[in-house]
C-alpha cells in the first residue's frame, strides 16, 4: 500500500518502523461540543486504515488524543455555566457515544491535552531544535 509521506511530498510504499506492529497517532476532537460529519471524516478514515493493518495481520496501537484545554473551551464552559473540565467530560462521552454509533473501534489509548502539557512543550522544543517547527508570537510567525 502506498501513502503519502508529507515530509518526503510524495507517496510511497508503507513499511512499518518495526515489522508486524504499526503505530498511529491521530488527532482527536476537541471537545467543546458534539462532533459533526466534519469531525467524523477523518474519524471514519483512520478506522479502516487501522482496520485494513489488523487485516493483514499487524498489531496496532493507535492513539487519540482528546483536546481538552482551549480557548473554545473556556468560551463554551462560560455559555453552558460549567467548569471546562465538567464541559470537557460531558464532551468526552458525547465522542464516544457518537464514535460507538458509527461503529468505530475505541483507541488503544485516549490521552488527554491537560494530563500532557509538559510533554507537548518537550516535544515542541524537539521539533523547533530539529527545525521542523518555528516558534509563533501570537498570530504573527517568527520568520
Amino acid at each position: 500500500m502506498k501513502i503519502y509521506n508529507t515530509m518526503s511530498r510524495q507517496k510511497e510504499e508503507f513499511v512499518p518502523l518495526e515489522p508486524g506492529k504499526v503505530r498511529m497517532y491521530v488527532c482527536g476532537p476537541t471537545v467543546y461540543n458534539y462532533i459533526h460529519i466534519g469531525n467524523a471524516r477523518p474519524f471514519v478514515v483512520f478506522d479502516t486504515l487501522r482496520r485494513y493493518f489488523e487485516y493483514k495481520g499487524m498489531e496496532v496501537n493507535y492513539v487519540q488524543n482528546f483536546t481538552d484545554v482551549d480557548d473554545k473551551i473556556i468560551n463554551r464552559s462560560k455559555e453552558e455555566g460549567m467548569p471546562a473540565k465538567e464541559l470537557s467530560e460531558k464532551y468526552i462521552d458525547e465522542y464516544y457515544r457518537d464514535a460507538d454509533a458509527l461503529q468505530l473501534e475505541r483507541a488503544t489509548v485516549n490521552p488527554k491535552v491537560s494530563e500532557n502539557i509538559q510533554e507537548i512543550i518537550d516535544f515542541i522544543s524537539v521539533l523547533i531544535d530539529k527545525g521542523y517547527a518555528y516558534p509563533m508570537d501570537g498570530e504573527n510567525p517568527q520568520l
